[in-house]
């Protein structure tokens, strides 16, 4: 166990260079920190400073120690707000479009919560439209949706594009209606695809309504039909069938965060962060 106070001491004298500036900048005696330094020299059974007339200088192991003796102070401290009560706390209602529960989310949910444990997250997993809505009327906090590209609104996460796509053995008859697997209406996949096809002069047809994204790939693995979606979400074992059938362009999709502006701004800012700071997992093919 190494005292905090002695690795303060040595980080000081790390960053400054100087025992006299290490001094000066926490406030002790220079007989102070050379003292700490030394018992924490003992304590490691390593010399972790060179010194001489003209420089100090930190050995090998005193270069180890600089990035041990970080962590050290820095999990102390975050105990130390926890148990104190100053640990950020309070309720965040967060939703989610379904499919975006396929990336990475998951992963970066769970380890907020083991950060900030005395956030209570209230999880909600819906579609888009009816996500932004409940925002809306104040019911959530937080929300991270598919979005139509370019809204002006919110923060967005990742830019995509939508593709059709389908199974490899996929076949659709040049004259036949597109057999489409959809969300319920109100849907931005939904309407993007419809819309598409109205305008290039094509016929369709829904085979599958369903309003989970599980639902959605159980169709599609059937080989009930074809479905719109983000091309980065496309599972390995689904192909992107756009071109290969000259199905037309559907458009671009942002996942983007939209915050409720009366919520508790310090948790909703933590969440985003989180968020924003890590990558959502890609499974793109194209065909």
């Amino acid at each position: 166990m190494f005292d905090p106070a002695q690795l303060r001491s040595f980080l000081a004298v790390a960053e400054t260079g100087s025992f006299t500036r290490a001094a000066e900048r926490l406030h002790l005696s220079q007989p102070t920190v050379s003292q700490h330094v030394k018992k924490l020299e003992t304590e490691s059974g390593r010399q972790l400073v060179a010194r001489d007339t003209r420089e100090v200088r930190l050995t090998d192991n005193g270069d180890a120690m600089t990035g041990f003796a970080r962590t050290i102070l820095a999990a102390n401290e975050d105990a130390a707000r926890y148990f104190s009560g100053a640990a950020m706390r309070g309720r965040l209602r967060f939703g989610t479009a379904d499919d975006l529960a396929i990336t990475g989310l998951p992963r970066i949910l769970r380890e907020f919560r083991q950060l900030y444990p005395q956030i209570n997250l209230e999880l909600t997993v819906s579609q888009s439209d009816q996500l932004h809505r409940r925002l809306k009327a104040g019911q959530l906090d937080l929300v991270f949706i598919k979005w139509v590209s370019g809204a002006q609104e919110g923060v967005v996460v990742k830019q995509d594009s939508f593709s059709w796509v389908g199974l490899e053995q996929t076949v659709l008859e040049p004259a036949a209606p597109v057999p489409l697997i959809a969300y319920p209406a109100p849907s931005l996949s939904r309407k993007l695809a419809i819309d598409a096809l109205e305008q290039a002069g094509r016929t369709w047809r829904i085979t599958c309504s369903t309003k989970q994204i599980s639902g959605v790939l159980a169709a599609l693995r059937a080989g009930i039909g074809v479905a719109v979606m983000p091309t980065s979400l496309v599972p390995e074992d689904l192909k992107v069938i756009t071109r290969r059938f000259s199905l037309p362009p559907v458009g671009d999709v942002d996942f983007t965060l939209i915050r409720n502006p009366l919520a508790n701004t310090e948790v909703v800012d933590a969440l985003t962060q989180a968020i924003m700071g890590r990558k959502l997992t890609p499974h793109t093919r194209t065909q």
